[in-house]
């Protein structure tokens, strides 16, 4: 079938480009720490910050132009940007500039793909075709983690820029042999402003309490992707290859993770693991902090890893459910900006947390802020569900 060719071509592009990602990521961060965690932290602001702000134009773009074309155009935009560092390791600023060139090309690629999975996948099918886009991503990343901190260290930090360049260009050929296109209908001025996705998550009850929810979640146990590096480098006593080896961990509970997701079908199923999974994830990172060995950590990593899968499969997943088709572009922006402005403040917060307080400590903040977030949502969207199905909520709606 034409959707299945065209879902394992996406989900190969997926995994090749996350190869790249997770190879020159761990070679910037790793590259900086010895500098300054402040440093850590403005590459991880840079990538993250233009999906924040660039969220309302990125869903225009969505549902105006056909997404796989844009997609490709994105991606290649991804791939010049980040080769172009390879050069210019030797001044932070330059780095930092281009890795925001980056993110601009990723806040316009990430909603992209997730409205074109459904008309990939078909509607029926589009929670197993994200579990599918998930998985490739995922496994990318594990390769990028360990066998691509095995090539920086034989070939060195620029050639592992150079190929993470590549990674983008080849993504994109890929991208080129899909024969699904989602095409936005309708005139321009007849569509929804740039603001329809905000404004749509705000209505929906249930959408916000599972957004919302998950969004506290990220922004408390992103600060261990910052204090990642010294937790491994002054904690752990570990180097490089550890770091890579506990990511893998995350990795591969992030799997596991993609396909218990792949299951859910209702929106009360897809909500509750939201807020599950945001537990999950805090009892994870607690592990790290509590026995700061590396089997314990490996441990946790993989806890937070499944927690981490069901929530990118979920994420997705609750947003197709709750949204009409001719602003999901913008939906999922919109989505995208609220959970990676979170995931930008606890970044911002981590580094001065790391000037101030030990990495351990770090992590056992991050895991008991995730753990309440969880059961903050948990709360929520439980009440949302039981309001939506009360007999005075059916009324008010039908009126």
């Amino acid at each position: 079938m034409r959707g299945n060719r065209d879902l394992t071509l996406t989900a190969a592009g997926a995994a090749v480009s996350e190869f790249g990602n997770a190879l020159s990521l761990l070679v910037l961060v790793f590259w900086a720490t010895p500098i300054s965690s402040l440093l850590v932290a403005a590459i991880l602001i840079a990538e993250l910050l233009p999906l924040v702000l660039g969220a309302p134009v990125a869903g225009v773009l969505v549902d105006r132009l056909p997404n796989r074309r844009l997609l490709i155009v994105a991606l290649l935009f991804q791939g010049v940007a980040i080769a172009a560092i390879a050069p210019l390791m030797g001044q932070p600023v330059f780095v930092v500039a281009l890795v925001l060139l980056s993110g601009c090309g990723r806040a316009v690629a990430q909603p992209c793909i997730s409205a074109l999975v459904p008309h990939i996948a078909g509607e029926e099918e589009a929670t197993r075709g994200y579990a599918w886009l998930s998985t490739g991503r995922s496994l990318g990343s594990m390769a990028g983690v360990t066998g691509g901190a095995l090539l920086a260290g034989l070939f060195g930090h620029p050639a592992a820029l150079l190929i993470d360049g590549g990674t983008f260009l080849a993504y994109a050929v890929l991208l080129a042999f899909v024969r699904t296109e989602r095409r936005p209908s309708g005139e321009h001025s007849s569509r929804p402003s740039a603001l329809a996705g905000i404004r749509h998550v705000r209505r929906d009850p249930v959408l916000f309490a599972a957004i919302i929810g998950l969004a506290f979640c990220v922004g408390a146990v992103v600060v261990i992707n910052v204090a990642d590096p010294a937790f491994v480098r002054y904690v752990l006593h570990g180097d490089e290859f550890v770091l890579g080896a506990m990511q893998a961990c995350w990795m591969t509970g992030i799997l596991v993770g993609n396909r218990l997701a792949a299951r859910l079908e209702t929106v009360s199923g897809v909500a509750h693991a939201i807020a599950v999974a945001a537990i999950t994830t805090g009892i994870g990172v607690l592990i790290p902090a509590t026995f700061p060995f590396v089997v314990a950590a490996g441990t946790g990593w993989v806890i937070g890893g499944i927690s981490n899968g069901v929530h990118n499969v979920a994420l997705n997943a609750i947003v197709r459910l709750r949204t009409p088709e001719e602003i999901r572009g913008r939906a999922f922006a919109a989505v995208g900006s609220m959970v990676i402005g979170a995931n930008l403040v606890g970044t911002a917060a981590a580094g001065g947390l790391l000037l101030v307080i030990g990495p351990q400590a770090v992590f056992a903040l991050g895991g008991a802020g995730a753990l309440l977030s969880g059961v903050a949502c948990l709360v929520f969207v439980h009440r949302a569900l039981k309001n939506e199905e009360s007999p005075a909520c059916a009324e008010l709606s039908s009126s």
